[in-house]
């Protein structure tokens, strides 16, 4: 399975398949259409606190990385993170995100997660 992570700003695609948004907050300036979202994932997204933190020290990309596993870790998360991929079934996923840093995000850290999932 194809697990693909997109900018909430860039144009949808016919091969981004099942479309999710994995923030806790709306996209600003996007409307559900401009989106094609087949589901709003904010359960999975970094907690408050955690994001947070992250928006002040940016240079911590490990450290957030490591704090952010450990909470989709949690049993809720997990069962969270299968159901999407059940979901999707066999068409490839996209993890929508809205953060600027397109290297160091949420999208990043779970698209890693899912595909140990998978593996």
């Amino acid at each position: 399975m194809n697990i693909f992570i997109k900018r909430a700003y860039d144009d949808v695609a016919a091969s981004d398949g099942y479309r999710v948004l994995i923030c806790r907050m709306w996209p600003r300036g996007r409307s559900k259409e401009a989106l094609a979202l087949n589901e709003w994932a904010r359960d999975i997204a970094p907690s408050t606190m955690l994001r947070k933190w992250f928006e002040r020290e940016p240079e911590q990309w490990d450290v957030f990385k490591e704090r952010y596993e450990a909470e989709l870790a949690a049993p809720e998360r997990q069962q969270q993170l299968l159901s999407l991929l059940m979901a999707a079934g066999e068409r490839p996923i996209t993890l929508i995100y809205g953060a600027k840093n397109e290297m160091h995000n949420q999208a990043v850290v779970i698209r890693d997660v899912l595909k140990r999932m998978l593996a």
